[in-house]
């Protein structure tokens, strides 16, 4: 199967559990669940759940491959209800201010700034309400503890969240300098990336060695993401993006381009997917899907 093939398998498989896993009316108010669904039926790459499977996937023996993705199914939607969330609240007029999102208007120009907000705050809830109850084998209790720990760190303060915060005091700042602009990708962007991938890799049954290949592997592509994003930002075209183009540059918010110039950009997230590959390598899973999606991430500059 070709990776298009695959990614549009996969992209149908969560959006059928995401429809499946989020309650109806009236267990959520009929305005907030709308709220929450126009962001999530959006669409998007899925890349996060996506990620959950495919290290689900490669951890596990061929024969159990298929029950390992099963696993993962739960906590692949709650990471995308998890960054649905962020992103609802990244477009806030308080934060990143757009209009665009998923090639859709922002969550808040349609249903207002406080439902948006709420509807936010209902996704990330309901991720972990998910995270915490499915799969429902008591036997399995310990990997989904793991998995709730490293989810809630890469989104919190120490992660997605913190990252924000020094995005927000960076931007119009010329004292943000390099590894202060690593870190803060690390976190607002990265950390979601990394923990989607090790969360599947610890539902999906992983030796201690994979699951820290794993780790080790979407450290380096949450980078590579993200400097592929600032790329893009600069270079690519916003009916292509789903969301507004040049925005970055407008706000004098810094980047990979603004601090390195585009050409080195290039060159650190090649390292990041060098690096990316190595980590894969060192475990025996170089022939996976994770080493596709690598790929995938780096061929979008091209």
């Amino acid at each position: 199967m070709q990776l298009t093939e695959y990614i549009g398998a996969r992209r149908a498989q969560v959006d059928e559990a995401l429809a499946r896993f989020l309650p109806l009316p009236p267990v959520f108010p009929r305005v907030v669940f709308d709220a929450m669904r126009y962001s999530i039926d959006a669409g998007g790459k899925r890349l996060r759940p996506i990620l959950t499977l495919a290290a689900a996937e490669a951890v596990a023996e061929p024969s159990a491959a298929a029950r390992a993705v099963e696993l993962a199914l739960p906590a692949a939607c709650a990471v995308e209800l998890i960054h649905t969330y962020s992103l609802i609240h990244d477009d806030l007029p308080a934060m990143d201010d757009d209009s665009l999102r998923r090639g859709r208007p922002t969550n808040h120009v349609v249903y207002g700034e406080g439902m948006a907000i709420l509807a936010g705050d209902g996704l990330l809830t309901e991720a972990f309400a998910l995270l915490s109850s499915e799969p429902a084998d008591p036997d399995l209790a310990p990997r989904k503890i793991r998995a709730i720990h490293t989810i809630a760190s890469a989104a919190g303060a120490a992660g997605m969240v913190g990252g924000q915060a020094i995005d927000l005091l960076a931007v119009g700042s010329s004292t943000l300098d390099k590894q202060s602009l690593q870190d803060m990708h690390a976190r607002k962007t990265g950390a979601l990336i990394r923990a989607a991938a090790v969360a599947g890799a610890i539902m999906g049954g992983g030796t201690p060695g994979a699951i820290a290949a794993v780790d080790e592997y979407g450290r380096h592509l949450g980078l590579a993401f993200q400097i592929v994003d600032d790329i893009l930002d600069v270079e690519g075209d916003a009916r292509d993006l789903g969301k507004t183009a040049g925005k970055d540059a407008k706000a004098n918010k810094p980047t990979y381009p603004s601090t390195y110039g585009l050409e080195a950009s290039r060159r650190l997230a090649a390292d990041r997917h060098t690096d990316a590959m190595a980590a894969l390598r060192s475990a025996g899973l170089a022939e996976s899907r994770l080493a596709d999606i690598a790929d995938w991430v780096i061929k979008r500059t091209n």
